[in-house]
């Protein structure tokens, strides 16, 4: 019963955001903080409470309230992990905000006037100022929001298990620790088998789709060349040296993919419990199809370089794309091993047969998975050569 009327008024905050005739306040906190607390416990909540026809509405009729809208859900975003999200308060709020914004994206995207939103400069009334009173330069929301979803993806507690040192015990802080030491999973680059904590898989999962959504405005636009010479904005700054964790990142991606059995040791395990790891496994791999795509990159400031040269003709040490420059690094056989043996284990998993019909789980992104073989052979030789001459790709 509570939690029905929790939804009621979230719900009632949605229609007085959407139907006000009037700007709402930036410093009405009050109402503002309703979007991101407690009351919405599932992305479907806020999928069922905030319907597309009122997003455009707000959008069409009320532009001022789904500016403030963003800009206060990546403020409190940014909030939670500066604070490394160490309460459950603050871990609902970043959870709920990302849910939202995954939810308010692509509604933003199809309008041509609004794509440009994320990344305009902030307007000079609403930046912070010194004790001089001088006002501090903020980067653009699309930049804010990139990074902190990407320092939130290694947010102790949080997205990944925490490791307290021995002596008193200190809060973890997420922009002093190694994100290298806190890669997801055992595999290429990295030997540690992690604590699995099944939430923290949730939340990765959560933050994934709103990095894919981020990356999903070029969909929107009409097929012209015009508009697709010029780079997507938010791949290219994501997968660029801006990007504090692009190395831990591509690491864990990698690892949680190669290393998934959806099989494992016990028939029918699937009925008996709940996997939190096969959403991640195949959220992670669309997203490493997207990171690792070259067309991110403008063609006309590739031809205005000096050297002329064209992202795709450029080797993978050379590439502004870090996510492909890694791959390209690639070079032990224990790696190439652990890729292979990845590869043909998911990619074999709808040839397996048994004498219990249906006992062992299907996989649903094949699709992904030859996106990425091809890929990795096309960016990184060496593992080409190294599945040419193994025997894996003959069983």
């Amino acid at each position: 019963m509570g939690n029905t009327d929790s939804k009621v008024d979230f719900r009632v905050a949605v229609v007085q955001l959407t139907s006000r005739s009037q700007q709402i306040e930036p410093n009405d906190e009050s109402f503002w903080d309703q979007f991101w607390s407690d009351k919405i416990s599932s992305v479907q909540d806020i999928f069922a409470l905030v319907p597309a026809a009122e997003i455009r509405a707000l959008r069409e009729e009320l532009p001022s309230n789904l500016a403030t809208l963003c800009n206060k859900l990546v403020d409190r975003l940014q909030l939670a992990a500066e604070q490394s999200c160490q309460t459950q308060r603050d871990q609902t709020a970043a959870i709920n905000c990302v849910r939202l914004l995954t939810r308010l994206l692509p509604y933003i995207f199809e309008e041509p006037e609004w794509r440009g939103f994320f990344w305009s400069d902030i307007p000079t009334g609403q930046q912070q100022t010194t004790s001089n009173g001088e006002y501090v330069s903020k980067p653009p929301l699309a930049e804010r929001l990139l990074q902190t979803l990407a320092d939130l993806l290694f947010c102790p507690d949080f997205t990944v298990a925490s490791k307290k040192k021995k002596g008193p015990e200190n809060p973890e802080d997420i922009h002093t620790i190694d994100s290298c030491e806190y890669i997801w999973e055992a595999g290429v680059g990295f030997s540690q088998s992690p604590v699995h904590v099944p939430s923290n898989d949730r939340n990765r999962t959560e933050i994934l789709k709103l990095l894919l959504t981020c990356f999903s405005e070029t969909i929107y636009m009409t097929p012209t060349v015009e508009l697709h010479a010029h780079p997507n904005k938010w791949l290219t700054y994501f997968t660029s040296g801006h990007n504090r964790q692009t190395l831990p990142l591509f690491t864990s991606l990698i690892n949680i993919v190669f290393s998934y059995d959806p099989v494992g040791y016990l028939p029918y395990n699937y009925l008996l419990f709940t996997d939190t790891r096969e959403p991640l496994v195949e959220v992670a791999a669309q997203l490493l199809c997207i990171t690792l795509d070259n067309s991110s990159f403008s063609s006309n400031d590739q031809a205005s370089s000096p050297t002329s040269k064209t992202v795709s003709s450029l080797p993978g040490d050379d590439c502004p794309n870090l996510f492909i420059n890694y791959l390209s690094r690639i070079h032990r056989d224990d790696d190439f091993n652990i890729l292979l043996k990845g590869f043909c284990r998911l990619l074999n998993n709808p040839l397996i047969q048994t004498y219990l019909p249906g006992s062992c789980k299907k996989i649903g992104f094949y699709q992904e998975l030859l996106i990425l073989f091809w890929k990795f052979c096309d960016r990184n030789k060496k593992f080409l050569y190294y599945v040419l001459k193994s025997s894996e790709v003959l069983t």
